[in-house]
């Protein structure tokens, strides 16, 4: 792939990750952790508290990866 190709295929992948992907991982995190306060709130089930946490968990990991790679994609 010729260095031209490539740089436009970054910018293009850096401006999804951050303009798209990036928001929409961190609104469901947002969602998971309110679901999760709610429950609390209620006097919810401690088993659907520990789920809501581990989904949190899980998904702050993608969201962090997909931030890592949208600042890698931008520096390239």
């Amino acid at each position: 792939m010729a260095d031209r190709d490539r740089g436009c295929y970054l910018a293009a992948m850096a401006s999804l990750l951050s303009s798209f992907i990036l928001p929409v991982a961190a609104g469901a995190v947002a969602l998971v952790l309110l679901a999760g306060l709610v429950n609390m709130m209620r006097g919810g089930s401690p088993d659907t508290s520990q789920k809501l946490m581990r989904w949190r968990v899980l998904l702050q990991f993608a969201a962090i990866i997909v931030a890592m790679l949208a600042v890698w994609a931008m520096g390239r």
